[in-house]
């Protein structure tokens, strides 16, 4: 999986992601609750960029300005690692469902995810879930998910801390 700003992308250098340490187990409902506990994510910058975007989009700007895309990209992670799929007591990103991440200077965001099948119960709510909660997070300005399906996936694609939490 990579992680890339729009800026970096243009530049051709990568951006490396931040590598899981899984959150407590949750699920059904309490995936709701950590929704919306998704807003309390970063501090220092973040409390201040929340002052910003708090009046409105042009505040959202200058927070996602005064937060590097790197920092955003970071707290944008902390916050999908809020969201967890109910049958699974593992957060979506330390699962692997997050494929792509671009943040770009504007606090513009846009997630390509998947589902651990398309079968799956709550295919209908969990890109909006997820997008709930990136949106919470200071400085996002808009947010697009889009829910892909190739590659399938698979369990592979877990962070060594989502097997670890899984006994895997």
């Amino acid at each position: 999986m990579s992680i890339e700003s729009k800026d970096e992308q243009a530049t051709g250098a990568e951006a490396v992601g931040a590598e899981g340490q899984g959150g407590s187990p949750a699920g059904g409902s309490a995936a709701g609750e950590a929704v919306e506990a998704a807003g309390a994510v970063g501090a220092g910058e973040a409390a201040e960029a929340s002052k910003a975007a708090a009046a409105g989009d042009a505040g959202a700007t200058e927070a996602a300005e005064a937060i590097s895309p790197e920092k955003l990209e970071e707290m944008i992670v902390d916050a999908m690692r809020t969201v967890y799929d109910p049958e699974i007591p593992v957060n979506i990103y330390d699962l692997g469902l997050i494929y792509d991440l671009r943040v770009d200077t504007g606090g513009n965001v846009e997630v390509k995810m998947t589902l651990t099948t398309p079968h799956c119960p709550v295919a209908g709510s969990m890109p909006g879930m997820v997008e709930q909660a990136v949106r919470h997070v200071e400085a996002v300005k808009d947010c697009e998910i889009e829910l892909v399906w190739d590659p399938p996936w698979n369990p592979d694609m877990m962070t060594e801390a989502a097997r670890l939490q899984l006994n895997i």
